[in-house]
This record gives C-alpha cells, structure tokens and sequence, in this order.
C-alpha cells in the first residue's frame, strides 16, 4: 500500500467508514460472546450536532471499539427522541411562515405536517455522527415514535393506569405560556432576576385605613380571594376579623390568620392567589376560599382581568404598576432579586396554574431504583452524582406526564358519554371494556380520547428495554442477550429527567437495572468557563472542526480537556495538538517502511531497546485497563499518547535507527512493526480512522480484515511476579540510561559541540554497563571508561548517587568558556548578595511568613552552590 508524503484525513474517513459499514463490523446478532451494550441517548429529531453531542459520543464510541477489540460482541444502539416541545414548535412555526395556524387545523391534518417535517429534517443528527466515526449498529435504529416504540409507551401507560400507579387530577402545575402545555418539575429552570418588589394598598372596608401588601407579582390582584396575616405578628393585629378591598378590581376579600406567613418578609400581610401560585392554593384549600384563575393559556389575561383584558401578562404588570400609582394605591417600588422558573424549552417565565393533568405515582417506583445506587448495582462515575441523586430521590413528586400537544403519544383514555373513562391500548379495546360497565346504548363513536400526549421523557425512560422490543414481547432473544446494557454516557444535566427514571423503569418493568455504570460527562465550555452558545458565538461548528483538524483530530481534542464529571474548557489548539499527533503517527509509520532490510546481526544496543519496549508496553498495558475500569478515560488517552509520542518515537526509534543511508536487520524490523501494530490496536478506540489506514499498510490484507475487530495487544507480565519485577528492573535502568543521554545532550548545547563529533564518558562510583551500547548509540560516543578521577576541564553530573562526567577540552573554545563562566559566577555573586541582604534584614526577617524566610534560605543554598561549582570549572579551564 502506497503510504502519502502527508497524511490527509479527508482522503481516509470516508473511504474507511463506507468500508466498515460494507463489512458489516457495527453489526451486532446475539452469539455465544459476552455482550456489551451501549444505548445512545436518543438526540432530539431536531437536533444538529453541537460539540456536547461530540464528546458524548466520541466516549461511547472508545467504550464500544474497546470492547469489540476485547472479543466482547459489542452493540452500540442509536436513534433519536420525538423531542415533543421542541418539534411542535418547529412544525408551528414553519406553517406560519406559510400562512397556516395550527387552530384552523385538525389533529390529523397537523401531525401529518409533523410527520413530513421530520421525515424531511429527522436523523440529520445521525448522519453527521458518522463523520465523527462513531460505530452505531445503524440497522437498529430507532425512533421513539416508531411503531415499536410507541406500542410500548402506550402498554406501559395501560399498564401503570391498570396497577393504580397513574392517576388524573387537577393539581397546581408548572404552565409554560409559549409553548400552551404543562412541564415537570424538572423541565424549569430557575433563574435569578432582577426584578422590583411592589408595596400596594389594600383599603380597610369600612374604615379609612390600608393593609399595605408586598408582591412581586401585581397583576395577580384579579385572582386575590383573600390577605392572610400572620395571628402573632403585632403589627397587623387590627386587621383581624376585617375585609379589604383589592385596588383596582374593587372587591372584597376576608382578612385570614395563618402561621404560613413569614414575619421577615415586607409589611406581614400576604396577598393570597390560589389558582397562580402553590402555597396560596394549599391555603386556598385549607380556608375553602374561591379560586381564580385570571390567564389564559398563552399568558394574557381572561376576563378576570377587567380593563386589561387581552393583554399580555407582562405588559399589564407595566401598565398596572402606572395606573396603581395614577390612583394612589402604591405605597413604594424597590428593586428586588429574586429566582424565577423559566421553561427549559421555550426559555419564557412559567406560570403555576391549576390544571387536570396525568400523574404517575413515584414514591414506590423510586425504592429499588434509590437504593441500586446506594449499593452500588449502579455505579456512578464520579461518584460525587451519587448524592445529587440522592436528594432528589428521597424527596421526589409525582411526575405530571400529560402534556397539551399534538406531536406525540395521545394518552390512551377513552371519555364515555355520560361520565367516566376506559383506558386500553386501542379504541376497540376501550370500547370492549366500556360495554362491560355501562348500561345504556353505546357505540364505538360516542367514545371520545383525551386530547393531550404524554411527556417525551415517558417514552426515553423505556429507552434501554424498548430498543430490544422488551415492552412488547418481554422474553425476546434480544431483550434477554443484550439487557440490562453495560454503560451509559450521559451528562448530569438530566440525570433526573431520564437516568432516574430508566433507572425506575428498568427495576418496575424487569426487576433488573436497567445498566451497570454511568459515566457523566461535563458541560463543555469555552476557555474563558463560558457555556457555549450561538448567542455568543462561542460554540464552533463541529463539522467545520472536522473538516479543518480531522475527526482523530477533534476526538483527542476533546478527551484531552474532558475528565468525567468535570467541565470541559475547551480550546481549539487541542484539535491542533490532535492533528500535529496524527502527523507524528504518519511520520513515525513512514519513516520505518522506509528503512531498507538486509540479513545484517542485530546490535546489541536495538536488542537491549526491544527488551525494555517490550517491557514498557505491557507496563502501559495494564495501567490503560485499570484506568479504562476506573472510567478515566482521558487519563487513559494520555497513557497511550505519552507511549507513542516519547516512549516510541522520541527514544525506541531513535534507539533502533540504523545509520544514514545503512539497513536496518530484519530482527530488529519485524519486532519493530509489532510495536506499530500493537500501539495502532491500543489508539484504535480513539483514533479510528488513522490507525484503520496505517494498519492496513502495515502489511498485506484480505478483504474483510480490519483493525476494528482484531484483539486488543495484552500485558506480557500478567500475573508472573518474578517477570514484573524483572521488567521493572529493566525499566529502571533505561530510565537511568535516559537521565545520562539526555545530560550529555544538554552538555553538548551548552558548550556548541556538535551532535557528529564524538565524546567520551568517565564514571566515577558504582555503574551497570548493561546499556552502554544504548548510550554510546544515543549520545555519539566514542568510549565509556570507568576512572577514579575525572579528566581536568571535564563536565560532570550526577544521575541518582553516580558521578559522570565529559571531558571538552578539546572539544570547546577555552577562551569563549572561560568568559561565559566569569559572566555566569558574576550574575551569581551578585545574586546571592542581594538574598543575603533580605536575611541580614531584621526588619523582613521578624514579619515575613516562615514559607517565604526558607524559599530565601533555598535561594542562597543554590546560589552558593553554584558559585562553588562555577569557581571549580573556571580552575580546571586555567
């Protein structure tokens, strides 16, 4: 195989992936192997890739290849999630653009716009991943509204509703206003706003006086049903028993008495709205005051609101704060900071609003699934998650499913004409079921289905058993090979939204977890900390990295900078640093298929440089497993990278080199290759492409091999206690013979000898000579020779308790050496003067901290040593 002068990525990804997916080497059919599992989590059908989904990914896709490579049959499950919300949206918005509203549509006529929408913009998502390299089985793909999906989200619902666990009620819910549905607890986000506080005037009836009220909120008044105080807050006790009128919407509402109310917060009166806010409804329940409800669904106000009417929430909170002063009902206005819940979805401030809505009961569903994590069944890693989670499950609320969309699974409940509800699988089902329980005329057409969908998070939180069809046909060859999954990869942000509640699914629907390990990745930020967004333009285009740096490239940027659970700065040098490290690989392979071969002896210095590399890959071996089982897979990247780029490149090549224009042996050349192929199989998972193509070069193939599926390289030390401590010996000694090289190298740039003209080596003590040869190679030299005593002008240095030392008297230009030194030993003189004036100086020495006094004592120790040392080479050179 003809290898280019440059590597090109542009000319190798492509070619390699199409020859993956033709090999069929992502697929994956249940055998006699262990499995692995990964279920990707399902990106929403209107998304587009963003470099969170890059790192996701790229993690999953080292997991997945590792574990091919282990032998182990790997499946790495894709798809793509419905994402209701935002898909609606999405479709709304693009009918306006054509005139169309969605109120003039019927349901079937707007999920038939739905669907084209995402048959046209679907999976987009998916296809960029393959320019990532990422190894999915495609010919699984799901969808969470596919047929098979949806069977399942729709049994599920029966099937809960059947065990008593989902429930119907009007509960105070979080609204969002923009997109005209409800949301879970965990789909607001709060926010800190500045804000004002408003002191309004609530006039006594009956008397002249005012109950003066604090409230952020003043376009409320039109839902006030009551004012509550405190019965032991002093100041207010005048107004026990009494009514007051609410300005503006001039009714009266009664003065009530409650322990609720905080006598820290403004005046001690609190206005009470129940049907906006949940803790004036539990009052509202408690004292059976009337309910309210002054909004619309799209947040303006209903005819409650009088005047305003129409307008919007915001805009009449504006114009109130105005007219109340206009009718001198506002005592003062302060600037306030307070938290205010934003919808995760459509970013505007939700509303708490009274509403019949589905709930699922979670107290008993979120034991078994507590308590897998506690025990660690489930681990979580890092393990700091294991609290967050914690405290959000011993402390969860039902979760409210329904919500008031079109696009996405209808609620399987069936109203009957004259009160009551059926709930099954299909409308042939429920009309069965309703003729068992009413007693009058009843024809499949009088039932009428709930016109809300269930939440998105209701069909992902079956993901891990819905993707092998375990809903719908429990004990399938599937579902019984693949399930529970090994790992998930998954960022902390919705560890409530979708981790525990796979995590309840799995315990409720197979009594099993659902998966082994989760690996939380982080936010990845710019590298001033910032979150990337498009709003600041600081969040790249990951196809265009790609493009600019390769998809090896990017990959190791990323893991680089990503540590798990911690934010990822990142920072586009390291793709560049991923690049200049493909380039290194490519050179490296090029520069040894470029050696010529002839059946010459083996030096003794390249059979000594096998030994230790040897020892030095199994070494890095067993230090990648135990990190990969540790899930620190950056740590692991940067073992592997430290391996090729100083151990291999920068010193065993340099080692085994033959000389210009010379062969190398044949021994030395076929050892050699091995490192390269076992090195290409150890970056394999995390440059896939690159070692695909070098690998394939290495030497000839068949049609159908591949790197991908070949084993993983082993340690050749595993469990032999004398050969590891053999092997460590011998990485001792190189380590040693790296220290003396490198020494004589730096003496070489300091005195300009150059690197052709060879030197000779003095020991003074105790020495192995079992890398001599190494080292006469790596430093040119002529003899190593043990003295008693180091030639005169000679260069010495220790490594560990030995003296060495280089004779350069003929080697250097005395005069030249001699005025360097002097300058040197001047520079140092006066140094140390200026160190021993600071100690000498009472005053600095009484109030300086202990730290600083001994960094100053340091000093002058170096110094001193340092001029001793000068002054020593200055009467040799005389």
């Amino acid at each position: 195989m003809e290898i280019a002068t440059k590597y090109d990525p542009s000319e190798v990804e492509d070619k390699w992936y199409q020859y993956w997916m033709e090999n069929g080497f992502f697929h994956s059919e249940p055998d006699e192997r262990e499995p692995y599992t990964i279920v990707i989590p399902p990106p929403n059908v209107t998304g587009v890739l963003h470099m969170g989904h890059m790192l996701n990914n790229t993690i999953q896709d080292i997991l997945i290849r590792r574990a091919r490579m282990l032998g182990k049959n790997a499946c790495w499950v894709p798809g793509t999630d419905h994402a209701s919300i935002a898909t609606e949206a999405k479709v709304v918005a693009k009918l306006a653009q054509e005139g169309i509203k969605k109120i003039d549509l019927t349901r079937e006529q707007f999920l038939t716009h739905a669907w084209d929408w995402t048959h046209k913009h679907g999976g987009l998502i998916l296809e960029q991943l393959k320019k990532l390299g990422a190894s999915c089985d495609w010919e699984r793909t799901c969808f969470t509204m596919d047929e098979k999906r949806s069977e399942s989200v729709i049994k599920v619902f029966v099937d809960l509703y059947n065990k008593g666990l989902i429930y119907r009620g009007v509960r105070m819910v979080n609204w969002d206003p923009a997109a005209k549905t409800a949301l879970s607890d965990e789909e607001v986000i709060h926010k800190e706003q500045n804000g004002k506080l408003y002191y309004l005037r609530y006039k006594i009836a009956g008397e002249n006086g005012y109950a003066v009220i604090a409230t952020t909120r003043p376009e409320t008044i039109f839902g006030d049903t009551a004012v509550c105080i405190n019965p032991n807050d002093p100041r207010n006790a005048h107004l026990k028993g009494k009514k007051v009128i609410v300005p503006i919407a001039n009714r009266e509402v009664p003065i009530i008495e409650d322990e609720y109310v905080d006598l820290e917060f403004g005046t001690g009166c609190l206005k009470v709205t129940p049907a906006h806010d949940v803790n004036d409804y539990m009052l509202g329940e408690k004292y059976n005051l009337e309910i309210l409800d002054i909004f619309n669904d799209d947040g303006t106000l209903n005819q409650y609101g009088l005047q305003y009417e129409g307008k919007d929430r915001f805009a009449v909170r504006k114009q109130i704060e105005k007219d109340l002063e206009a009718a001198g009902l506002m005592e003062k206005v302060e600037a306030y900071e307070n938290k205010v819940g934003f919808s995760e979805r459509t970013n505007v401030p939700i509303e708490p609003k009274l509403s019949m809505q589905w709930f699922l009961k979670m107290s008993d569903l979120a034991k078994p699934a507590l308590e897998a994590v506690e025990n660690d069944t489930i681990r979580f890693f890092p393990p700091k998650y294991k609290n967050t989670y914690r405290h959000w499950m011993e402390n969860i609320r039902d979760w409210n499913i329904s919500r008031q969309l079109w696009w996405g699974h209808r609620i399987p409940a069936y109203y009957l004409p004259q009160g009551g509800l059926v709930v099954a699988e299909t409308k042939e089902e429920a009309y069965k079921k309703a003729l068992s329980i009413v007693n009058y005329q009843l024809s499949i057409e009088d039932l009428r289905q709930d016109e809300d969908s269930l939440d998105t998070w209701f069909s992902s939180w079956l993901w891990p058993i819905s993707v092998f069809d375990g809903v719908n046909d429990p004990h399938n060859q599937e579902i019984d090979y693949y399930y529970p999954t090994n790992d998930l990869v998954t960022g902390p942000d919705i560890i409530f939204f979708w981790v525990a509640r796979m995590i309840m699914s799995g315990y409720e629907l197979r009594e099993k977890p659902c998966f082994h390990n989760v690996y939380f990745t982080g936010i990845v930020r710019d590298k001033q900390g910032r979150k990337m967004s498009k709003s600041l333009g600081n969040s790249p285009e990951p196809l265009d990295l790609i493009a600019k740096y390769g998809a090896d490239g990017v990959r190791m940027g990323l893991m680089l900078s990503a540590p798990a659970g911690n934010d990822i700065l990142f920072d586009e040098t390291l793709c560049e640093q991923g690049r200049n490290f493909n380039n290194k690989i490519w050179n490296a392979f090029r520069l040894v298929k470029g050696w010529e071969v002839a059946a010459i002896p083996q030096p003794e210095s390249s059979a000594i440089a096998i030994r230790w590399f040897e020892a030095q890959l199994s070494k890095t071996i067993e230090s990648i497993n135990d990190l990969f089982d540790k899930y620190r897979i950056s740590e692991t990247l940067m073992e592997v990278y430290k391996l090729f780029w100083d151990e291999f490149s920068s010193w065993y090549l340099e080692m085994i080199k033959p000389g210009y224009q010379q062969p190398v042996d044949r021994k030395t050349y076929e050892a050699t290759l091995g490192f390269f192929d076992a090195l290409l199989r150890l970056l394999h998972p995390f440059m896939p492409f690159i070692t695909e193509e070098l690998w394939q070069a290495l030497e000839t193939r068949k049609e159908g091999e591949s790197i991908m599926v070949v084993t993983m390289p082993v340690s050749q030390r595993r469990d032999k206690a004398c050969l590891v401590s053999t092997t460590e010996q011998l990485l001792l000694g190189m380590e040693e013979t790296k220290e003396i090289i490198s020494n004589i190298r730096t003496i070489r740039l300091q005195k300009n000898i150059p690197g052709k003209e060879p030197l000779s080596l003095q020991v003074l003590g105790e020495y192995k000579a079992d890398y001599n040869s190494v080292i006469a190679k790596m430093a040119n030299l002529s003899s190593i020779e043990k003295v008693r005593e180091k030639a005169p002008g000679a260069v010495s240095f220790l490594v560990k308790t030995t003296e060495l030392a280089i004779p350069v008297g003929n080697a250097i230009n005395i005069e030249e050496e001699l005025a360097k030194l002097e300058t040197d030993l001047h520079y140092q003189r006066g140094f140390l003067k200026s160190v021993l004036g600071k100690l000498s100086n009472e005053n600095f020495v009484s109030k300086a901290p202990a730290p600083v006094i001994e960094a100053e004592r340091k000093k002058q120790a170096d110094a001193e040593s340092k001029i001793k040392s000068l002054e020593e080479s200055i009467a040799a050179l005389k």
